[in-house]
């Protein structure tokens, strides 16, 4: 009977050690399914050709497809919110932009956390953005346009893509650094307003290179600099806004990866390496360039760190120009 009993047990812990490795097979299997990748703008853009280019590439490499979704609406918020409230299974993913950090800060019904809310995987992206003039304004760079603008203090006026966009907090950092004063002039977009800039019904804008570029090229427009920390790949002749002029202003536009927060860290550290490797490649290195996009590719620690710092300067920003959408 003892040894019946000890069989038993010999049996019962060889099963157990046999199980063990099949478990952990198990959670290293993910993905076992399709990966939903939501994108808070509509089809078409720049945002959408990343998009679509990155899933492509991921999905080869994962070994299950990433169809990208199309929520757009209430400005981001509507796909943000959709993502946060997702399982955190590492399934449902958010192609975030800039505007993740600025929503809350701008609305008061936004029920996510731009922090708290999500697993940061990897910033994919910075959006190439341009100051640029009509070329009728006498200026050719950033501390040309600084000094002509407190000259004439009541005569520019500059344009964004909308209230409470990344060209209007932008505009109101350069104000505010430079000490002076521009009316503000929304948008619904960049087409209207680059057709007014070009018109001359403004005068200055910040705006993507991916809509600017051809009005820059064709000198219905002039570029001054970029407003990133360091030249763009995209651009490499035009200087910074620091460099021209204003030092100490970055305004960097985002696109990045994020999941909901509690996706397991295995998850979040493969989809990490799996995008690092897929920005990597040449050919989509070299589309990027022509979206007037410049690939980045940090680690989950680093695209948090960068999130939460990207909040408080906009909070700043937001803030003393009392902006508030609703």
């Amino acid at each position: 009977m003892k040894k019946m009993i000890r069989n038993l047990c010999a049996l019962l812990v060889a099963s157990a050690a046999v199980a063990l490795p099949v478990t952990g097979s198990a959670q290293e299997a993910w993905p076992a399914k399709p990966v939903h990748m939501i994108l808070p703008f509509p089809p078409g853009g720049v945002t959408d050709l990343l998009a679509r280019a990155l899933g492509e590439k991921l999905g080869a490499r994962l070994g299950q497809p990433v169809v990208v979704e199309n929520k757009a609406g209430a400005g981001t918020i509507l796909a943000s919110d959709y993502v946060a409230r997702a399982p955190a299974d590492g399934y449902t993913v958010l192609f975030a932009a800039s505007s993740l950090g600025t929503a809350p800060l701008l609305y008061d019904k936004v029920s996510y956390d731009a922090i708290k809310s999500f697993a940061p995987v990897s910033l994919v992206a910075s959006v190439v953005h341009v100051l640029e003039v009509n070329p009728a304004l006498p200026v050719k760079s950033v501390k040309e346009l600084i000094a002509y603008a407190k000259a004439h203090p009541d005569k520019l006026n500059y344009a964004s893509t909308g209230a409470g966009t990344s060209t209007h907090l932008e505009g109101e950092l350069f104000k505010s650094m430079a000490g002076v004063e521009m009316r503000h002039i929304p948008y619904k977009g960049s087409g209207p307003a680059l057709t007014d800039l070009v018109g001359g019904q403004v005068t200055v804008m910040i705006d993507a290179l991916g809509s600017s570029g051809p009005f820059i090229r064709d000198g219905k427009l002039r570029a001054l600099a970029v407003t990133t920390a360091r030249r763009s790949a995209a651009v490499p002749e035009l200087p910074t806004v620091a460099e021209s002029g204003l030092p100490g202003y970055e305004a960097m536009p985002w696109l990045g990866l994020v999941a909901p927060a509690g996706t397991p860290k295995a998850v979040v550290d493969r989809l990490h390496r799996e995008v690092v490797k897929v920005l990597a490649d040449p050919d989509l290195r070299e589309r990027l360039k022509g979206w007037g996009l410049d690939p980045i590719g940090n680690s989950p620690d680093e695209f948090a760190a960068f999130i939460a710092e990207d909040v408080k300067k906009w909070e700043r920003v937001i803030r003393e120009a009392q902006i508030k959408l609703n």
